[in-house]
């Protein structure tokens, strides 16, 4: 719709947005000061505010067409059936990044560009462990991300089970030496994934920690919230200042079955084999799609996700949601509002999982350009349903766009805090003055599914990812069509 044509639709447009608000009338929602007020006063504010707000009334139209459009689902099936898993360097990222540029071309990006990054590439290879006393048993496995092998033939050892790092650290070394560690810490099930932070140090750093008390190996309980035979998998660390050793996460209903053998006072011994490898220097990329800005091309309006996944299931979840969810939001922008005044980029960052490494070259090599990034997010939490906005907008003008949020409570979405990060490959970017948002979602059973043969495009609910490309379309084409600036004031 041309601005032109706005100020016959606002009527309109403000009574379809108070018809919208009747279903949640009585509920409640935070305004830009965190005071509760009632969706009613809301509503009439927001149409007040219409009336003198040359966006709003232009995103009815993006929000109807988006609530009926499936794009988002589409992406994702397309990634995960035309390209599957796509570890960083792998054959499968490199069909990943041609099949993102393909994909932008497609949708009708006007700009579409690469930027290498060099990553280091790891191959999972083979992987099994059984319980050999005192109740032999096959246990499920997999290698932690960047694990080394165990020798040729596997090893043998009795295992010590420890419920924490913190435990662990605390422990005896002679009492570990020539011994596999057990880390046996349970995640548990949150909406926003707040215990992964508590749980996700085993995996990161229980090679190290057990490696200084002398262990042949760890092994872990999955950092994952189901009760199934499905291995999580996920990034770990050396010290070069440590010895090397193998580490694997068992499933957690094999973490219960080995828990309970050590209940009969009993020696447990185990054996595991390993074979994953280092595969050498690689580059991958990230690959960034733009709609070019008509009044403003050079204030840029950042949204963003992972291209890349681990290697046991599709990445559907992890990360083929955002990259979906992102892509979709800046086409319906440009097929229902046009051309945004502000430039739209999308950037779909390589190698996130391995640790934020296409996020960290991309703030390398565009310091320049920061200062000119008015807003950016990333969504990498699966699709389950948006709920919160959470913002890091300068103090002084946070409030200003009230009838943006206004709306997004209408919606069922709150404003929430004024301190977030944006996300794990936006997190950097506040530190350099670029303001983040990071839309919340529901992520009770994302942790089911999260680095497993089981993040599958099954999982995704075609209703929940709608509403998510709903929200960020909604939100990018405020910020790329209106004057908002919620960049900190020039010291």
């Amino acid at each position: 719709m041309n601005t032109s044509n706005l100020l016959a639709v606002v009527t309109v447009c403000a009574s379809t947005l108070l018809m919208g608000c009747n279903a949640s009338q009585n509920s409640v929602f935070y305004s830009a000061d965190s005071n509760p007020v009632a969706m009613q006063d809301a509503a009439t504010s927001t149409a007040e505010q219409l009336s003198n707000n040359a966006t709003l009334p232009e995103l009815e139209a993006l929000i109807a067409h988006s609530q009926q459009s499936d794009l988002a689902f589409d992406i994702v099936k397309s990634l995960t059936v035309e390209v599957g898993p796509r570890i960083a360097g792998s054959k499968g990222d490199k069909r990943a990044v041609a099949w993102a540029e393909a994909k932008f071309a497609e949708l009708g990006f006007d700009k579409i560009y690469k930027q290498p990054v060099r990553v280091r590439n790891w191959e999972r290879g083979f992987a099994d462990a059984k319980v050999l006393a005192p109740y032999p048993q096959d246990l499920v496995i997999t290698a932690l991300g960047g694990s080394i092998a165990t020798p040729a033939g596997g090893l043998e050892a009795q295992v010590v089970m420890f419920d924490s790092l913190e435990t662990l650290a605390k422990a005896d070394a002679a009492s570990i030496a020539g011994k596999i560690v057990f880390l046996n810490t349970r995640m548990q099930r949150d909406k926003a994934g707040r215990f992964y932070g508590k749980v996700v140090p085993n995996r990161v750093n229980g090679a190290v920690e057990a490696a200084k008390l002398g262990a042949q190996a760890v092994i872990i309980r999955s950092v994952g919230t189901d009760n199934s035979r499905f291995a999580h998998t996920g990034v770990m660390r050396y010290d070069d200042t440590v010895s090397k050793i193998p580490a694997g996460a068992i499933s957690t209903a094999d973490a219960d079955v080995l828990e309970a053998m050590f209940e009969h006072d009993k020696p447990v011994r185990i054996s595991v084999n390993m074979q994953a490898k280092d595969a050498g220097w690689q580059t991958s990329y990230n690959v960034i799609g733009e709609i070019t800005g008509t009044d403003r091309p050079e204030e840029v309006i950042l949204i963003s996700a992972h291209l890349d996944s681990w290697d046991e299931g599709t990445g559907a979840l992890d990360d083929g949601a955002g990259v979906g969810i992102v892509m979709a939001a800046a086409k319906h922008i440009q097929s229902i509002v046009g051309q945004p005044k502000r430039t739209i980029r999308v950037v779909l960052f390589a190698a996130e999982e391995i640790g934020l490494i296409g996020a960290y070259e991309y703030v390398r090599t565009n310091k320049a350009d920061l200062s000119n990034i008015i807003m950016a997010a990333e969504s990498d939490f699966g699709a389950g349903s948006i709920y919160r906005m959470d913002t890091r907008f300068a103090d002084a003008v946070r409030s200003q766009p009230n009838a943006l949020y206004q709306r997004l409570a209408s919606l069922g979405v709150e404003l929430g805090s004024n301190d977030t990060n944006g996300g794990p490959d936006v997190s950097m970017m506040p530190k350099y003055g670029v303001p983040v948002i990071a839309l919340k979602q529901d992520g009770y059973y994302y942790f089911d599914y999260h680095h497993t043969p089981n993040d599958t495009l099954d999982k995704i609910n075609p209703d929940e990812i709608r509403q998510n490309q709903t929200i960020w379309a909604l939100v990018t084409a405020y910020m790329a069509m209106s004057d908002f600036d919620p960049r900190p004031a020039p010291q």
